[in-house]
């Protein structure tokens, strides 16, 4: 048994009684709330999540500037996990390999010497083998850090301190974008011009009313570090912009070259001689690594998935080359574009998400107007915590030059107090009305700082301290020379990123994309002769090439034909049912001729009692005559007959004792319609009076008194009506003139011509 003594508390006094949902969740809405906070979100000051800022702030300490030599990316990783960010070394030294990267980040912020992984998707090398120092925007982003602008807070363990934000005037948070998944919320923010930005802000400075469209028009959209293309039209951007959500359609950048009319424009073709030519890829969608595509698009050329594709070579050295080479001279170049464009990430959506951090560390997605108000109160904010900060300097300086002044006007009498005097800080003060720090100014100095005493130089000193501290004091109480000022700080910083300079320019075009050519998955299908074979019991193969139709084709144990057509890989096959449904299937996708095929019910989903009447190719525009048992039907376009999906589409309605009997093709030259009925009656009347349906029970055709419609099909009058004869001569019998039988729709009929067919059917 185990005892405690009144030195030890019992363990289980610690043990507070509460539901246990209630206590979960008190729990996790902590956990979210530091996920948001103080990980996953950027702030909308300085952009950058905690990771980064003490990524940096560290190697501030260890005094990486743009022009110190490198160290090791080891040495700057242990500063931070130990002093400032207690988690992982692989997600810490991830994060800065990422702020090293140039197709990561638009403006890199760590400057990285080694292996900091490339485009392809390869990592980097282990942190004992790089090494880094700061760019010169991350100075910019740190500018100010010790004019008192900023707070610093303590680190986790109390031992050092780190700064709340950056307060450098670089506007990182839309510069260099930002992407993270917090508890219940994410932001996706890309990167964009700083020129562009800091001419949005000017305007917005200027004129604090501006409306978002005159922002629109100085801020163009993303620029992302891999440059490409955004396609979307200028409306979508600026509705995403204007209300903090949406997204951005980029495309990879072909290569320029010579269009029709001779002038330089992105084609991407390269004529390589004798009518052949080739696409040449030279920037690829953000965040998207180079290997991935090519494996990407290597897998639909194996597949057969792009058969217009013939092969894709990586050229790539410093610059992207992706080389692709089409089937043949005569495939269409923009077909091929828009293909890649429509089954490849050539083409892929970046989204946008204005989730930021404002000033109250509060979670807010924000308009781009609003944004950028935001951020302009913060940098005056800065500014003004800069000017006092710069006040009390100016004020300590102030005292102590006045000081000085008055021991150089005394300097006998102060150096005869120092030498008699055992204490000789009280006399000074009273003898010359100095204050205490004065009097402690003057007699810290050195003798060899007494040449300096100069009355001239102090008072010069005095008068020039006394006017910044009178224009400092101007600056706190004007808000318009506040705005002055920031104007002229982000002006100044407009020349380090202007248009004409590497780092400044312009690298994604912004246009809206013209298709030029209609993208169908049909074009991507190899065109080559078939023959459909389908069985009385619903197995249907497809052999290769135009073979005989009354061929000796194998079936199963008691199965036997049906339908045998010719088609072409790139058709689409009809397939209609007696209960009045038609499905469609497309010819490549049918199984080869070797074995018995598959059962048709493994493709499309097909009720256990119904049966297929008729499979015809599908062609474009053309029209088919359905008629029922009972004699009532309609004409129905192809078009209309197609189904998406592996239910089918319902076109004759029917209902117990009514089916779906004939499926005729109509041929443009024909202009009337002939049914005859189980009573052996004939009808003829004009096609125009079958009305054209995409579903419905149609209409009557015969009218019977007993029985039903024994067949159907459509004539040129002027050829009247043919039937074989039977027997081993196979002569067919022709009858023009059909005026008897000819009358309106849904008439009873005459017996037909001498020598119709017994059975009742229509030839063909």
């Amino acid at each position: 048994m185990v005892t405690t003594t009144d030195d030890e508390s019992d363990p289980f006094d610690a043990i507070v009684d509460a539901p246990f949902d209630a206590a979960l969740s008190e729990r996790y809405l902590v956990y979210a709330l530091s996920t948001i906070t103080a990980r996953s979100l950027p702030d909308l000051r300085d952009g950058l999540k905690p990771v980064h800022r003490r990524l940096l702030w560290a190697m501030r300490q260890l005094k990486l500037d743009p022009a110190s030599a490198y160290k090791k990316s080891a040495r700057v990783v242990g500063d931070v996990i130990g002093k400032y960010h207690p988690h992982g070394d692989a997600s810490v030294y991830d994060a800065m390999v990422r702020l090293a990267q140039d197709f990561s980040l638009r403006y890199p912020l760590v400057q990285g010497q080694g292996n900091f992984g490339n485009i392809d998707g390869d990592n980097a090398a282990a942190y004992r083998y790089t090494e880094a120092r700061l760019t010169k925007t991350a100075i910019q982003l740190m500018a100010g850090l010790d004019e008192g602008t900023v707070d610093f807070i303590p680190t986790y363990n109390g031992e050092e301190s780190e700064p709340d934000i950056f307060p450098g005037i670089f506007p990182n948070l839309l510069a260099n974008g930002a992407t993270g998944i917090a508890v219940g919320m994410a932001t996706s923010i890309p990167s964009h011009n700083v020129a562009e930005i800091i001419d949005a802000t000017l305007l917005l400075i200027d004129n604090p009313h501006a409306e978002h469209a005159q922002l629109m028009e100085v801020f163009k959209g993303p620029d992302f570090a891999t440059g490409g293309l955004v396609v979307d039209s200028p409306e979508a951007i600026s509705h995403a912009y204007e209300t903090g959500k949406g997204g951005f359609r980029v495309r990879a950048r072909f290569s320029t070259g010579r269009g029709a009319d001779g002038a330089w424009e992105e084609t991407g073709i390269e004529k390589l001689g004798s009518g052949q030519w080739q696409l040449v890829v030279t920037e690829i969608p953000y965040m998207l690594p180079k290997g991935k595509l090519i494996e990407q698009i290597a897998a639909l050329i194996g597949d057969r998935k792009l058969p217009i594709l013939e092969d894709i070579r990586d050229e790539s050295d410093e610059e992207i080359r992706l080389v692709l080479v089409p089937k043949s001279r005569n495939v269409d170049p923009e077909l091929l574009k828009e293909s890649l464009y429509k089954l490849t990430d050539l083409e892929s959506r970046f989204s946008l998400n204005l989730n930021v951090l404002d000033s109250h560390r509060t979670p807010g997605v924000l308009g781009l107007k609003l944004l950028l108000s935001e951020w302009v109160y913060s940098q005056i904010d800065i500014l003004l915590r800069r000017t006092r900060h710069r006040l009390e300097k100016i004020a300590s300086r102030l005292e102590l030059v006045a000081g000085y002044i008055i021991a150089y006007l005394n300097l006998d009498r102060i150096i005869e107090i120092i030498r008699t005097e055992d204490e000789p800080k009280p006399v000074m003060i009273a003898e010359f009305e100095l204050t205490d720090r004065q009097a402690e100014a003057i007699l810290n100095m050195r003798l060899r700082s007494l040449r300096k005493l100069e009355e001239m130089e102090l008072r010069k000193e005095h008068e020039e301290l006394l006017k910044e501290q009178d224009d400092l004091n101007k600056l706190l109480e004007s808000p318009a020379r506040q705005r002055t000022r920031i104007k002229r700080d982000l002006t100044n910083l407009r020349k380090d990123y202007a248009e004409d300079t590497a780092l400044g320019r312009r690298r994604t075009t912004i246009a809206q994309a013209t298709k030029t050519v209609e993208f169908s998955m049909d074009a991507m299908i190899e065109k080559e002769p078939v023959t459909v074979i389908l069985s009385a019991r619903g197995w249907i193969r497809a052999a290769r090439g135009h073979v005989a139709l009354d061929g000796d084709f194998k079936f199963k144990e008691g199965d036997g034909p049906a339908f045998a057509f010719h088609a072409q890989t790139t058709d689409k096959i009809l397939i209609a049912l007696d209960n009045g449904r038609f499905y469609t299937l497309g010819a490549d996708k049918l199984p080869g001729a070797r074995g018995f095929g598959e059962p048709i019910r493994t493709m499309v989903d097909i009720d256990a009692e119904a049966h297929i009447i008729e499979a015809i190719v599908y062609k474009p525009k053309a029209q088919l005559l359905l008629a029922s048992n009972i004699g009532r039907g309609f004409a129905a376009e192809m078009d209309e007959l197609l189904a998406e999906t592996r239910k089918g589409r319902a076109v004759m309605s029917t209902k117990p004792g009514v089916t779906l009997t004939t499926v005729r093709e109509i041929p443009a030259e024909h202009d009337h319609v002939a049914v005859v009925g189980d009573n052996r009656k004939l009808v003829i009347f004009s096609l125009e009076e079958l009305p054209v349906m995409a579903k419905g029970q149609g209409v009557t055709l015969q009218r019977y008194r007993d029985g039903g419609m024994a067949d159907v099909t459509t004539l040129r009058l002027e050829d009247g009506l043919s039937w074989t004869m039977g027997g081993e001569s196979g002569r067919t019998r022709t009858e023009k003139d059909m005026a008897l039988w000819k009358v309106a729709r849904g008439a009873a009929g005459r017996l037909p011509p001498n020598g119709f067919p017994r059975d009742n059917k229509f030839q063909g």
